[in-house]
């Protein structure tokens, strides 16, 4: 199939860490490859945000990104992008008028608007994933949620009027029902994890020397609702611990960074500061190796969409401690690969922690737990299969059944 994949803000081009680049940037890279390794004709259509990129690149796997014109070619944040998606749909729908895609997959709402926009005149089929809902993401972060006011009742119709929603967990299935897309329109795939790239035994060199205490790592996007502060304040209540935290700009430029700031004043007054270390970016080949180090991975966001870094950690033979929100309901499996703890209660991840530490077993036991969940659920050729099939059936325009890959 010809499959034009949109991601008006998230370029698999793009350096994993920033305040826009995470998890979706990931999705879409991992799975254009995988697509493309299957003979399909890929190309992913994302946002020109700087006037040297060249109009098409072609990734290692076989996919092409192409670089759109559709606002200034210079970093925009993606909540100040909605008022560039009716350039954006405009393009799409000129390119493919010549050269028609048999499937268009749109990532993120705005994305869905645009690639609404670019099929609309050439009756092609749409799979939408939101990748995050603005019903959720306004409901834990209120006032501060910089969302378009428009985004809800935006994604409201997309939902109802796209080939398919292709949500990444069963909690999104329930969010989307509140939004009135009834589940029989939703197929649920996960995301997935490169379990070549993460696995257990990759040596530690160039990874952060441990003292003689035990490692605790948090890492994905420097930014508040990844829920790092729960993380420092379960420390206080952990002894013999450090808490490594990776992810955000480069490491020189962590002192500009407000979060980063916030969490190390945080860290000081809660007495922990020479327990806690904030490496910035880190090199993706060397996550692997910093994953082994650690003794377990935390994940305390308030609310998370699907996230991957459990996956990661899973694929590495490491034990998860989780919130219990979001995607991490499908994907840690509690007490077996790791702990599901509630948001927001620094003393019951402590206490879920302090148990994993004080068994060496019990560690082993559910990192290896985590590491055949990943190889058996998460590869990206199963979410590929997934994927494909929903595509299949789009393009034979068949009703699909709500399904869980």
């Amino acid at each position: 199939m010809r499959i034009a994949m949109v991601s008006e803000h998230a370029s698999p081009l793009a350096a994993l860490g920033g305040v826009d680049a995470g998890g979706q940037n990931v999705y879409v890279a991992r799975l254009s490859e995988e697509l493309a390794r299957r003979g399909h004709d890929v190309t992913v259509y994302t946002r020109r945000d700087c006037g040297e990129l060249p109009d098409r690149v072609a990734l290692p796997g076989g996919a092409v990104v192409e670089h759109v014109p559709a606002g200034p070619p210079e970093p925009v944040p993606k909540d100040a992008l909605f008022p560039y998606m009716h350039a954006f749909g405009a393009y799409l729908a000129e390119v493919w008028g010549r050269e028609r895609p048999d499937a268009v997959h749109a990532h993120f709402w705005m994305s869905g608007l645009a690639a609404r926009t670019g099929a609309r005149p050439h009756d092609i089929p749409v799979v939408q994933t939101f990748h995050a809902l603005g019903t959720v993401k306004r409901r834990h972060q209120g006032h501060e949620d910089t969302s378009p006011p428009e985004r809800v009742g935006i994604e409201r119709q997309i939902g109802r009027g796209c080939a398919r929603v292709l949500a990444t967990c069963t909690d999104e299935v329930l969010e989307l029902a509140d939004l009135g897309v009834p589940p029989r329109r939703v197929s649920v795939v996960p995301c997935g994890v490169d379990v070549g790239h993460f696995r257990p035994g990759v040596p530690h060199a160039g990874t952060p020397a441990r003292r003689e205490r035990h490692r605790l790592l948090a890492c994905g996007r420097l930014v508040r609702r990844k829920g790092y502060d729960q993380a420092i304040r379960a420390l206080t209540r952990i002894p013999d611990t450090e808490l490594v935290l990776a992810g955000g700009p480069p490491p020189e430029q962590l002192g500009a960074e407000p979060e980063a700031r916030r969490l190390l004043d945080l860290a000081d007054r809660a007495g922990v500061a020479h327990r806690v270390r904030l490496l910035g970016a880190v090199d993706p080949a060397r996550m692997p190796a910093l994953i082994g180090s650690a003794d377990a991975v935390l994940c305390t966001p308030s609310y998370e969409p699907f996230g991957i870094v459990p996956l990661e950690a899973m694929a590495c033979g490491v034990p998860v401690v989780a919130t219990d929100v979001g995607g991490h309901r499908d994907s840690v499996a509690d007490q077996v690969t790791g702990r599901l703890v509630p948001a927001a209660d620094p003393e019951a991840t402590a206490e879920a922690v302090r148990e994993l530490l004080a068994d060496d077993g019990l560690r082993r036991r559910m990192g290896a737990a985590g590491r055949e969940r990943a190889l058996a659920r998460y590869t990206w050729q199963r979410v590929a299969d997934g994927v494909e099939e929903v595509y299949q059936r789009v393009t034979a325009r068949d009703e699909i059944p709500s399904e869980v890959a």
